[in-house]
């Protein structure tokens, strides 16, 4: 499914970086913006700087052990989110195995990361339309937990909706360790992030895949 132009550069060690969510200031700090989040994160704690780009979002660059990182943020709105990495992944060449997403969970308590190789869309659009438009779901992803909607409130409304005040601290830390976890993807494997990053902070349980 894949091409590259005969002008595009060689993928060398290129991967993709991708955090969902929306644009907007009505959707800043929102629970369905996290992935906006960590990716403003890694971006600030390299140095690099996000510029609108060719794939249909804001892109930035940068370098971690000498393998190059794309970092996007799509500006198609969450529901379209494919098209801005189909775009990427077409013009860099990548298989899905290079590509990893960053998005928020409801189904992950509030402040829980959690690595993934592969799977299913959970019910996250934004999910669901990379896995269509890639033709696959075997592409590596980190979920940051913004836990679950009270019984009485709509799913859309809780997803777009701030977090409270005593919940932000719990969330910023889990945006440091979902940033930490794409870095130790990067470096040393999704084996290793997935063995360092997805016990319990607090609890000590023990990691899964």
């Amino acid at each position: 499914m894949f091409f590259r132009h005969p002008s595009t550069p060689p993928p060398g060690d290129l991967r993709l970086v991708v955090g969902l969510g929306n644009i907007g200031s009505q959707y800043v700090h929102t629970r369905h913006n996290v992935g906006f989040e960590v990716a403003d994160l890694l971006a600030s704690q390299h140095g690099a700087h996000f510029r609108k780009g060719k794939f249909k979002g804001e892109e930035a660059t940068l370098t971690l052990h000498g393998t190059r990182v794309l970092l996007l943020k799509p500006h198609t709105l969450m529901n379209l989110s494919g098209d801005a990495v189909v775009a990427a992944a077409r013009f860099y060449k990548l298989s899905p195995e290079r590509i990893l997403v960053v998005c928020d969970d409801i189904n992950l308590p509030l402040g829980r990361i959690r690595v993934r190789a592969k799977g299913s869309d959970g019910g996250h659009n934004g999910l669901w339309n990379i896995i269509n438009r890639l033709g696959s779901q075997d592409f590596p992803r980190v979920r940051v937990g913004v836990g679950a909607p009270p019984p009485e409130m709509d799913m859309v409304n809780y997803v777009l909706s701030r977090f409270l005040s005593d919940e932000r601290p719990l969330v910023q830390d889990a945006i440091k360790r979902a940033a930490a976890a794409v870095e130790t993807w990067v470096t040393d494997g999704l084996d290793a992030a997935m063995n360092r990053w997805n016990a319990s902070p607090s609890s000590g349980e023990e990691s899964d895949k």
